[in-house]
């Protein structure tokens, strides 16, 4: 029945546009029978009916024509990359081992930043945008300066196989003193807080039987982590206490 009354008033109107079609408040969705039946207590055939029309917005998406710059630096495959908070900066970890910075409003290239010794597979920016953390094949994660592409601290070593994903604590959940923390999850099926400032592990997260595949920090200061196991684990990370385990999945 909507398609009937747009192209109803579209003659009328020469136009083209959608409409939401309302009787006595009422939008139709389906006939105007079922409509009156269900929202009219005595329908007839005597009355005069009024259908209002409301034109709706359109969010008509354009097909990308272009290219708008491609921009060369890598020299092996790019395995990740990710918008800084503010989409000023894009951050881009690659199979040469090289995490680059990429500055989005000239298009060119901002920084290039040596530190890790195998593939970087994942890339973590900071809530604040003062703080870019990558993680390697090896184990290792490393943290950057946005503004001049140095380390803020040294290499953070203790997992024994890759790094796959990566967590900041919220600005809202940090504690007067207790350092700027991240979160990482390992194929050596452990979890590791790290202060980044100190470069020290705060506490290491163990009850996973295989992999670490996600981890998430949430906004009450819990971290969710999802493994190969199958099951999430919900953790408090002051104290590195086990809250739940959520299982339920048949596959990882």
């Amino acid at each position: 029945m909507q398609v009937i009354l747009k192209v109803i008033v579209n003659a009328l109107l020469d136009s083209t546009e959608r409409y939401q079609f309302h009787v006595n408040e009422f939008e139709v969705t389906d006939t105007l029978q079922k409509t009156l039946q269900l929202h009219t207590a005595t329908p007839s055939t005597e009355h005069v009916m009024e259908i209002r029309y409301e034109p709706q917005a359109v969010f008509r998406v354009r097909t990308v024509t272009r290219c708008s710059a491609t921009v060369p630096g890598h020299t092996e495959a790019l395995i990740n990359a990710s918008f800084s908070h503010d989409g000023t900066q894009l951050a881009s970890g690659s199979g040469d081992t090289i995490v680059r910075f990429w500055d989005l409003t000239t298009e060119s290239p901002l920084h290039v930043c040596k530190g890790h010794r195998q593939w970087v597979l994942v890339t973590s920016w900071h809530p604040s945008g003062k703080y870019l953390a990558s993680a390697c094949k090896k184990g290792d994660v490393c943290v950057w300066d946005p503004k001049c592409g140095k380390q803020k601290c040294k290499a953070l070593s203790g997992h024994k196989k890759y790094v796959g994903t990566l967590a900041w604590q919220p600005i809202h959940c940090a504690q007067e003193n207790g350092g700027v923390l991240l979160a990482s999850g390992s194929k050596d099926t452990t979890i590791k807080v790290w202060e980044v400032t100190r470069g020290q592990c705060v506490v290491t997260l163990s009850s996973h039987t295989q992999g670490v595949t996600a981890i998430r920090w949430s906004g009450d200061d819990l971290i969710y982590s999802a493994s190969q196991d199958r099951t999430i684990k919900v953790w408090r990370p002051k104290d590195g206490v086990l809250c739940r385990t959520l299982q339920g999945h048949a596959h990882w």
